[in-house]
């Protein structure tokens, strides 16, 4: 593994994929102290003051076609979950798709991208593409703008201590190549399994793109299963809002 410690970034996503392009390994890590243009899903800022957060994109270079990319969206939440655990003793539940959440307040957050290589170009060794894993976690924070306050915290909130930036990176780094290794060898079952016993999102209304019902399952592909009277619905990518 090699993990690239930078000050300042546009956004680590974007510098995985430069590093890809120029031929890193799988299992490459860029962290970094700031990024001047972070960004969360559906093109949303993630701003954090310079060393109040880990920072960190994983390079993954899939096994498997990309219909079951999918599942490492759920390895990733897996492993922020069990990295709080284990670096801070927090016990975090998983909102779907990949929000990490400490009470009812969003800790961290996830955004997967991926790349295939152009037309006739195999990326190294072969390789069918490249995954950016993105993860911040909110470690230092004490207070977060008037638009975030009410539905975010940090590990200093939730502790009143100080986590190590590069404590949270290891523990967050061996228990994704845990439950990577899991999906790799076992497949996706298992990884759904755990991500069930964390859920914070099944059982609860929801409202996802107009798609209104009760959160009832993960389903085999990882989608979301809502429950609206007699009508089922699977949902497999879009933005979860409790009722």
């Amino acid at each position: 593994m090699t993990i690239v410690h930078l000050p300042r970034v546009d956004s680590t996503q974007s510098t995985i994929f430069d590093l890809a392009a120029q031929g890193a390994s799988d299992r490459t890590v860029v962290v970094a102290d700031y990024q001047a243009a972070g960004r969360g899903r559906r093109g949303r800022a993630w701003d954090a003051a310079p060393g109040t957060s880990l920072l960190t994109s994983i390079l993954v270079r899939p096994r498997g076609t990309p219909e079951r990319w999918g599942g490492y969206s759920l390895v990733s939440a897996l492993a922020v979950a069990d990295a709080l655990a284990r670096a801070a003793s927090l016990s975090a539940r998983l909102k779907w798709p990949n929000d990490v959440l400490v009470g009812d307040r969003k800790i961290a957050g996830i955004l997967l991208e991926s790349r295939m290589p152009a037309a006739g170009v195999a990326g190294p060794a072969g390789g069918p593409g490249v995954i950016a894993v993105g993860i911040g976690i909110n470690l230092g924070q004490r207070e977060f703008p008037a638009s975030l306050a009410a539905r975010a915290t940090s590990v200093l909130r939730e502790t009143e201590r100080i986590v190590d930036r590069d404590a949270m990176l290891t523990a967050l780094l061996e228990a994704f190549d845990g439950w990577r290794a899991c999906l790799e060898r076992d497949g996706l079952a298992p990884i759904r399994a755990r991500w069930l016993v964390l859920a914070d999102t099944i059982g609860r209304r929801v409202s996802v793109d107009g798609i209104t019902g009760v959160a009832v399952d993960l389903d085999v592909d990882g989608a979301l299963v809502l429950q609206d009277g007699e009508r089922r619905h699977r949902i497999v990518a879009g933005e979860v809002g409790v009722l």
